[in-house]
């Protein structure tokens, strides 16, 4: 089993979100961060978008950040978004599939209750279990903005690490 690309990024920028929670986090902080396109990113947040999983704002402070609460995010649940369009073998497709094997097929059922088993595991798994107390993805992942010092000019840009 192979996850698409866009699962993938779906789940490195809803990390990115939540470690940098409480602001708006901008596509190019997380792609540069999570080593990804940010043209392929912008697709994969426009669709996160639409499904509740983020706010997105536009403008100068505009950016993304979790529409709820990371621990109320099923990993699963964003599994099988992602996932959906994607048949996991040929006969899972009633429209393409060709397999003369798929009225007597038993592989099928059991492929059935694997992916069914698979999704479950993930059901149980929130994006908090994922980000909260992981100090090494916190370090990979968090935004830091310098504080100036008194009497100093206002701060800089906003540096990822």
């Amino acid at each position: 089993m192979r996850l698409t690309t866009r699962t993938n990024l779906a789940m490195r920028a809803l990390m990115f979100c939540a470690v940098n929670g409480g602001r708006y986090v901008r596509k190019h902080e997380i792609a540069a961060a999570c080593n990804a396109s940010e043209n392929h990113l912008a697709q994969v947040v426009n669709t996160l978008a639409q499904l509740g999983f983020v706010d997105t704002q536009r403008g100068r402070s505009g950016g993304l950040r979790l529409s709820r609460p990371m621990d109320q995010i099923s990993v699963g649940q964003v599994f099988r978004v992602f996932e959906a369009g994607v048949p996991f073998t040929e006969c899972f497709d009633p429209e393409a599939n060709t397999c003369p094997l798929s009225g007597c097929c038993r592989l099928r059922k059991a492929l059935d209750r694997a992916l069914e088993a698979f999704y479950s595991s993930l059901d149980g798994l929130s994006l908090a279990d994922l980000v909260e107390d992981n100090l090494p993805l916190e370090h990979l992942l968090l935004l830091v903005t310098p504080r100036p010092a008194a009497g100093c000019a206002p701060p800089l840009p906003v540096q990822t690490h």
